[in-house]
């Protein structure tokens, strides 16, 4: 329910207003019904820009006398 507090609008402002109101609940529904519907993992992301590529995929050697050697031995 919408309530006009102040101002005395036009049934033409009123009905501006409303129809706004209405526009993004329903744009706010669509949005979190298809993210419901969704399901996980599906969405793909692009390959460039995934963080986790910049992870190594190797274990990296622990810090020690000769981490320093072994940093670029391959596994």
């Amino acid at each position: 329910m919408i309530k006009v507090v102040r101002g005395n609008p036009t049934p033409e402002e009123l009905a501006a207003a409303l129809a706004v109101v209405r526009t993004r609940a329903a744009a706010a529904a669509a949005a979190a019904a298809s993210a419901a519907s969704a399901a996980p993992g599906t969405e793909r992301t692009d390959e460039w820009a995934d963080p986790a590529s910049t992870v190594p995929r190797r274990r990296l050697p622990h810090p020690g006398p000769r981490a320093w050697r072994t940093s670029y031995w391959p596994r």
